[in-house]
């Protein structure tokens, strides 16, 4: 690992438990989009598009900085609000639909995705998916990329239709309970601020996928890369840390 991802000596009290020398790391969650499948940008623009539709005059990369993690229902509100104009009333589902349509054929993953996911599996290290996308859209993402492959279907979880939206920190904490392991057991994997904010209140460990030159939310919890393949790097020094711990308390 780089010398500028290499975690630092960590104690309870100053992070979050799971990456604490001290505590035990049992679980992964990873999002969706910007982590494992490169769709935001797809989604975005379709959601720009209906933005000048209704008179916003709106580029697509400024719709990207504008609606990347956010709900669809309230992206709509925003569209609403700032063109004046009524959208239909099932908006929401009629962007989700398309979006699905997309995703079938026009999904690519996140440069070394596939290989990363193998990589922690070969940790020993269970793996689940939590996003605000709906289920249907992960479906056919997953699908089209070939990580349905990799990720099983009972260890997807959907924001959206479980009407838990990031950055609350409920999807996080569903993932959790379905594992049957505490929340500070628990990292995550994610690229948005919302997503960051809710692994902070769900109160599990975040890695934060993003160019390190970005801003990104000033949280001791959250360590950073820039590439998909410095993330088993990190839990693998973590797990290495957590088991010497441990065999140093073991009686001699």
């Amino acid at each position: 690992m780089e010398d500028n991802l290499r975690l630092p000596e960590m104690n309870s009290g100053s992070y979050p438990a799971s990456i604490c020398k001290d505590g035990e790391l049992k679980l992964v969650i990873f999002d969706c989009d910007g982590v494992l499948v490169d769709g935001e940008q797809l989604s975005t623009a379709q959601m720009a598009a209906e933005a000048r539709k209704y008179g916003w005059d709106l580029s697509d990369e400024e719709a990207h900085k504008i609606f990347t993690g956010g709900e669809l229902a309230k992206i709509g509100q925003q569209i609403a609000q700032k063109t004046g104009k009524k959208l239909p009333e099932d908006w929401d589902m009629m962007m989700q639909q398309r979006i699905v349509t997309m995703m079938k054929t026009d999904a690519e993953t996140v440069d070394g995705a596939e290989n990363m996911l193998n990589s922690v599996i070969d940790l020993g290290l269970p793996i689940r998916v939590g996003s605000n996308s709906s289920g249907a859209e992960m479906e056919a993402k997953f699908a089209s990329t070939g990580l349905d492959e990799v990720l099983e279907d009972h260890r997807i979880h959907s924001g959206r239709d479980l009407e838990m939206p990031k950055p609350r920190p409920d999807i996080y904490l569903h993932a959790a309970k379905q594992e049957g392991v505490p929340p500070t057991n628990c990292i995550v994997l994610e690229d948005s601020d919302a997503g960051v904010e809710a692994a902070r209140r769900a109160g599990m460990a975040c890695v934060l996928l993003r160019p390190l030159d970005k801003p990104a939310p000033e949280w001791p919890g959250l360590l950073r890369i820039d590439h998909l393949s410095q993330f088993p790097e990190i839990l693998s020094e973590v797990l290495t840390q957590q088991r010497q711990n441990h065999e140093e308390l073991l009686p001699a």
